[in-house]
C-alpha cells in the first residue's frame, strides 16, 4: 500500500512529523555535487557543508587545519573516495562518527578510464564507438584501469548516493525520518522527469565530434549516448612540446567544425593555440556545480547546465 503514495503525499506526512524537531545533523561533504544531493535529501530540515572551497580540486587539494577540525567535528561525511579525494583517507581514519565512501556503494555503476565497455556500467555501454584521441600523458589521475571517480554525473548513481543518505539521516536523526524519505522520494521523480527532458533533447546529438580537457564526462555521455572524440588532458604547469601540441592540433583538424570544452574556473593557455584559425567554438563544462544554489534541485541544475551546454554548442555545428 505504501508505494500508492505520491512523493507530495509523503512530504505531507513528514510535515506533521517533523513539528517539534530540533537537532539538525551536521553533514560535510567533500565535494559540492555530493553536497548538493544531501541538501536535496535535507531538504526542510538542515543544510549540508562542503569541504572544499569553490574552484578547488578535488584530485590536488590540501587540507587546512581548520579543514581537519571541520571533518573530526562533524556527525556524517560523505565523500567520492581515495581515487579521487586521496587526501581524506588519513584524516578520515581519525573519526570517531561514520564517513561513507560513496565509490564503496552497492549499486553504483561504476566506469574504468580507458574501457570503452566496462563491466558494471549497465546497460547505457551498448552503443559502440570509436576508440577517442588522448592526449593525456601529464595526466596521472586518469591513468587506464584506475576508477573513474566522477561517478556522480550518472543519474542513477545520484539516487543510490541519496538513498544511503537518507537511510544515514533517518538513523541519525529518528524524529525527520518522514521527512528524509518523503524527500528522496521526491528526489527520485524529479530525475525521472529530467532524465527524460535531457534524453530528448540530446538523442539528436550523438555522433557530433567535440574535444574536452578534463576526461571527467564519461558517466554523463554514456547516460545520453555521447562520446568526446579527444582528451587534452594536461597538467597546468607542464607545458606541451612542439610535437604533442602539434598532434593535437591535427587531431581538431581532421574533426572539421567542432567544439572544446575546458572546465571553470580557469581556461587552459593552450586552448588559444590549439584553435587558432580553426573552425572550433570554445565553451566550459563544469562538472562540479560552482555558482548553484545549495538547494533541493541544484544536482538537477547541474546537469541541466551541462546538457545545455553540450547541446547549445554542439546544436550550431
Amino acid at each position: 500500500m505504501l508505494r500508492l503514495f505520491s512523493a507530495a503525499s509523503l512530504l505531507c506526512v513528514a510535515q506533521f512529523f517533523s513539528l517539534g524537531a530540533t537537532a539538525e545533523v551536521r553533514v560535510l561533504t567533500s565535494i559540492k555535487p555530493l553536497q548538493l544531493i544531501a541538501a536535496a535529501v535535507q531538504d526542510g530540515v538542515g543544510t549540508p557543508a562542503v569541504l572544499l572551497p569553490p574552484g578547488a580540486s578535488p584530485h590536488h587539494y590540501a587540507l587546512r587545519p581548520s579543514d581537519v577540525r571541520r571533518v573530526r567535528e562533524v556527525d556524517l561525511v560523505y565523500w567520492i573516495g581515495a581515487d579521487l579525494e586521496s587526501f581524506l583517507p588519513r584524516v578520515l581514519a581519525s573519526r570517531d562518527k561514520p564517513s561513507v565512501a560513496m565509490q564503496s556503494l552497492a549499486g553504483l555503476s561504476l566506469r574504468h578510464f580507458g574501457e570503452e565497455h566496462d563491466e558494471h556500467a549497465g546497460a547505457h555501454d551498448e552503443d559502440s564507438h570509436q576508440p577517442d584521441q588522448s592526449f593525456d600523458e601529464h595526466d596521472h589521475d586518469h591513468r587506464p584501469g584506475t576508477l573513474d571517480a566522477h561517478l556522480w554525473l550518472l543519474p542513477a548513481n545520484a539516487r543510490v548516493i541519496a538513498a544511503r543518505m537518507a537511510a544515514d539521516l533517518a538513523s541519525a536523526d529518528p524524529a525527520n525520518a518522514v521527512r528524509y524519505q518523503a524527500n528522496l522520494a521526491a528526489f527520485a521523480e524529479r530525475l525521472t522527469a529530467l532524465d527524460q527532458r535531457l534524453k530528448s533533447r540530446l538523442a539528436a546529438l550523438a555522433g557530433k565530434p567535440y574535444f574536452v580537457f578534463h576526461e571527467a564526462y564519461d558517466y554523463f555521455e554514456a547516460a545520453y549516448g555521447l562520446k568526446h572524440a579527444g582528451v587534452f588532458s594536461v597538467a597546468s604547469e607542464v607545458q606541451p612540446g612542439a610535437r604533442h601540441v602539434a598532434a593535437m592540433r591535427a587531431s581538431l583538424q581532421a574533426a572539421g567544425p567542432t567544439c572544446v570544452f575546458s572546465e571553470p574556473p580557469l581556461r587552459p593557455r593552450l586552448a588559444q593555440t590549439l584553435t587558432a584559425g580553426l573552425p572550433v567554438t570554445l565553451a566550459e563544462l563544469d562538472a562540479m556545480g560552482a555558482g548553484l544554489p545549495v538547494d533541493a534541485r541544484g544536482y538537477e541544475a547541474l546537469l541541466e547546465n551541462l546538457a545545455t551546454v553540450l547541446a547549445g554548442c554542439l546544436e550550431a555545428l
